[in-house]
């Protein structure tokens, strides 16, 4: 069972890790000028900094759903796999967050989709990462 359980972890990072990594790096690493062509346009109404902030921390969401259930499975450093289900219950909460913003701007229903997919394959990793036994 635990097996499973581990098959399905890994083929739920695979579009966290597309979705989210994608969407951090390109916050991360345009320009807010870019990030508001791309129809981003929030950017434009919050300080740039801020913008950085939540690129990085969906970077490190992602790197924390690949390193630590990678550490705890195949290093058997068990006290690292916490950290996945920590950075994978972080995850959904950004998708919390962005889906509120995105409600009181009237933006959801061009991002319902995307937001609710990442915050599922999110929610569910949590809950996956929770029942492996190395978490406990």
């Amino acid at each position: 069972m635990h097996i499973v359980l581990q098959i399905i972890g890994w083929a739920l990072v695979v579009p966290l890790v597309l979705g989210l990594g994608k969407a951090g790096r390109f916050k991360l690493t345009a320009s807010i000028e870019v990030l508001a062509g791309a129809g981003l346009v929030w950017v434009k109404e919050i300080p740039s900094f801020l913008v950085r902030l939540i690129a990085l921390l969906e970077l490190a969401g992602v790197a924390g759903i690949i390193l630590a259930p990678a550490a705890s499975q195949f290093l058997g450093l068990a006290w690292a796999g916490i950290w996945g289900v920590l950075a994978a219950a972080g995850l959904a909460l950004t998708m919390v967050v962005a889906a509120v913003m995105h409600i009181v701007r009237g933006e959801f229903k061009y991002t319902w989709k995307a937001n609710l997919s990442l915050f599922a394959y999110a929610a569910v990793l949590t809950a996956v990462l929770a029942a492996l036994p190395y978490v406990a």
